[in-house]
């Protein structure tokens, strides 16, 4: 049955700065069939759009299935399904029917694929409710559901219903999609097998690989649990891994201070086995609040099996926290063309500490045509004593304008920030306090047409 459970757990919630914590690996995996009877039911599409090459190719893939287990079971093709496990067959379209019991014999199961037909709608609802009742509740055998269909649901009630009662009481369900005449429903076969959908999931277009399909879904579900196993974990870049315990299956080694690799050589082959590991991580850094201790982890075995772990979390609290304000939000505008000018709504921003902003507009007047301005803008506070104390200091640079006469420019917005630990009055240093500023400004033009010539010297005679 391969890895049956894989998970990854820190023994703490929370923690403080510098602080240490136990991360523990565990992975669990069954035998083969052999050791683990386990009873099968197939259910098939006999729809109306599985006429043709398609139910052919079905049913030569189911019976490879059945030659498969019936050989895994007992080393031998015998006819007879070996070591408790059992196969039953159900077939669906407009209703499903219970072809078959839960059996082991080949033949009979043979038979009853054989005579199969393609008529009618899909009916998947009806289809996993007569699965369901082929289980005996009593029996401790592995239960496994296979679905095979090539459509969407065009009959019956909802078989999300059935599905989720089917894996409520353990049973497996793996899915087999075929795109057949009306397309089929991927979301719904993920909804309907097991977890994780990668490895209870295949979709194919073409019926011809349905042979393949069975065979390799066959021997996953005969096969031994694990071999070769390679685990390599990395944690955040916020933690270190300061210490690594023996786990009590394989070997671990520390790569680094963020990756552990742990190596089995063989899980789950004669019963079924767990094996666990656990290592010693500790804070470091400036990272604080909540934060995902993975970085990333990476599962490969012989056999195949795919294996997803949890996310763990877990918080860093520090006494003395560093606050830092955020740097503001960018906002991208571009002016196109020739354009002098350009409105753009850069939208809002929030207060993010006391202060206030001062925004002066000023008119220089009879500014001349073609030639730029250079304006310097300085801005005192002033006390209750009319005492004066520096608040900013600007120099911009105004455009030129390229009117006919001299003209008045008005420089609208120009901004000073003044936090408010800044005040000088004597009222309380709270917001919304008056405050009394002076500004000054000087102004000059940059560009001039004036020329200094040099002396001439003309003798007089």
């Amino acid at each position: 049955m391969g890895i049956t459970n894989s998970n990854k757990q820190v023994n703490a919630t929370s923690i403080t700065c510098n602080e240490t914590f136990k991360v523990t690996l565990s992975l669990t995996a069954s035998p083969d069939i052999v050791s683990n009877p386990t009873d099968i039911v197939l259910i098939l599409d006999r729809s109306g759009s599985m006429a043709g090459s398609a139910l052919a190719n079905l049913k030569n893939g189911v019976k490879k299935f059945i030659d498969i287990i019936d050989e895994s079971t007992n080393s031998s093709h015998d006819g007879q399904i070996g070591g408790g496990s059992r196969i039953g067959i159900v077939s669906f379209a407009t209703t499903a029917t219970q072809d078959t019991q839960l059996i082991t014999s080949v033949n009979d199961l043979k038979i009853a694929v054989d005579n199969l037909s393609a008529s009618g709608s899909t009916n998947h609802a009806d289809a996993f409710t007569k699965a369901l009742q082929l289980f005996d509740p009593t029996s401790a055998n592995a239960k496994v559901m296979i679905m095979f269909t090539d459509g969407l649901t065009t009959a019956g009630g909802n078989p999300n219903t059935v599905a989720t009662l089917a894996k409520s009481q353990g049973i497996i369900i793996y899915s087999i999609g075929l795109f057949g005449q009306d397309g089929i429903d991927v979301n719904a076969l993920n909804d309907w097998s097991s977890d994780p959908n990668s490895a209870y999931v295949v979709i194919t277009p073409d019926n011809e690989e349905l042979e393949n399909i069975f065979a390799d879904l066959a021997k996953n579900i005969s096969k031994t649990g694990a071999t070769n196993i390679v685990l390599t974990d990395t944690i955040n870049d916020c933690f270190e891994i300061t210490d690594i315990d023996t786990p009590n299956i394989g070997n671990a080694t520390k790569l680094n201070n963020k990756t552990v690799e742990w190596k089995i050589d063989e899980l789950g082959v004669t019963g079924s086995e767990g094996a666990i590991l656990e290592f010693t991580a500790k804070h470091i850094g400036p990272c604080t609040g909540e934060i995902k201790v993975n970085e990333d982890i990476a599962y490969t075995d012989s056999e195949g099996n795919v294996v997803t772990f949890p996310d763990p979390s877990i918080l860093v609290e520090c006494n003395d926290t560093v606050i830092t304000e955020p740097c503001p939000t960018k906002v991208d505008l571009e002016i196109t063309g020739c354009k002098d000018s350009i409105e753009f709504d850069a939208g809002d921003i929030e207060l993010t500490s006391l202060g206030r902003i001062v925004q002066i507009d000023t008119t220089i007047k009879n500014v001349c045509p073609n030639k730029r301005v250079a304006l310097a803008v300085m801005l005192n506070e002033v006390d209750d004593f009319d005492v004066e104390y520096k608040r900013g200091f600007k120099v911009l640079t105004i455009p030129a304008h390229t009117q006919n006469t001299c003209q008045d420019i008005l420089i609208k917005c120009i901004k000073f920030v003044l936090p408010e630990d800044l005040n000088v009055t004597n009222s309380f240093n709270m917001m919304c306090t008056p405050r009394k500023f002076r500004v000054s400004f000087i102004a000059n033009y940059i560009d001039y047409d004036f020329n200094c010539c040099d002396t001439v010297l003309t003798n007089l005679s």
